[in-house]
């Protein structure tokens, strides 16, 4: 399989899990499906992204060497949202480096302040904030503030995910 063959054949989710499915295979395809993601082409670097994710879901040690890529990625302004939501996505569901905590904490702050930041890329970004605050307790009151700051102003999906690391925050579990 050519990965970007692949991807610019069709844009859906059996296809996307189709790509992940074959990178997962090995190193080498995931490192071509990474090359995809990092691609100018912004057709190409969105649907990557998706299989990107995915791959990160099903072998999580694959995406281990390209944090520092998922991290740059974070500050692009002239990438496809979906890389921006699919690096996001993935740095939410795992332990990052202590290297890229300020980094992170900072833009996700920032994602969450724009009210033009789509909003799945806000509720990653409050989960990674939540999962940070377990090293860093003191980020907890600004993102408990800027929850309820942002409660009336914010869509459904926002609130719901609020609730939730609201609920978590109350009862001090980490």
């Amino acid at each position: 399989m050519i990965i970007r063959d692949e991807i610019l054949k069709e844009h859906s989710k059996e296809n996307a899990l189709r790509i992940a499915t074959y990178a997962c295979s090995s190193k080498k395809n995931f490192k071509e499906l990474m090359k995809c993601f990092l691609d100018k082409e912004y057709r190409i670097a969105q649907r990557a992204a998706w299989s990107v994710s995915w791959t990160a879901r099903k072998k999580p040690e694959m995406i281990q060497p390209y944090i520092k890529v998922l991290v740059e990625q974070l500050q692009r302004k002239d990438v496809h949202h979906a890389v921006i939501r699919n690096s996001i996505r993935v740095l939410e569901d795992m332990e990052i480096p202590e290297a890229f905590h300020g980094e992170v904490m900072n833009t996700c702050f920032n994602f969450i302040e724009d009210p033009s930041t789509p909003i799945a890329i806000k509720s990653f970004s409050l989960t990674a904030l939540f999962n940070l605050s377990k090293h860093y307790p003191e980020i907890k009151h600004e993102l408990r503030l800027i929850i309820e700051e942002r409660w009336d102003t914010e869509t459904a999906a926002f609130r719901a995910r609020g609730k939730k690391i609201l609920k978590a925050l109350d009862r001090k579990i980490f």
